[in-house]
């Protein structure tokens, strides 16, 4: 009976589950086309081109970049060389049309996948926001 109602209990949260992932794991081919991902990295500079409430940027880990097409008001910190976590659908040509988007500003905000991903590569300045360069 507790194995059936631990079975019941993970099928209904595997629908609700959405998995973090970077952007050269998606220029990879590790994440299938078609589901709802969250993406984590620094908004590229340069990238933002904004229409309207409607904007496009890329987030880049500075190894790949996934462009990000977004309609709506981001967060009061979102800038161009900032942590960005954006979530949604990823498409056949890895476009994320997010429905949402979170810009962050320190270690205690975001996703441990990306601060590790940013330390990595040498973007990371402690308590600080991640550096641009």
């Amino acid at each position: 009976m507790l194995g059936l109602a631990v079975a019941l209990a993970l099928y209904a949260l595997s629908g609700s589950i959405v998995f973090f992932h970077t952007p050269s794991e998606i220029a990879e081919g590790l994440v299938a086309p078609g589901g709802r991902v969250r993406i984590g990295g620094l908004v590229k500079e340069g990238s933002v081109t904004r229409s309207g409430d409607h904007i496009v940027f890329a987030i880049t880990d500075t190894a790949k970049d996934v462009q990000v097409s977004y309609d709506g008001v981001v967060p009061d910190l979102f800038r161009e060389g900032q942590g960005v976590v954006a979530e949604g659908v990823l498409r056949a040509d890895h476009l994320l049309a997010a429905d949402n988007v979170l810009a962050k500003h320190d270690e205690r905000y975001m996703p441990r996948e990306a601060v590790e991903a940013l330390k990595r590569q040498g973007l990371w300045r402690g308590e600080g926001a991640p550096v641009s360069r």
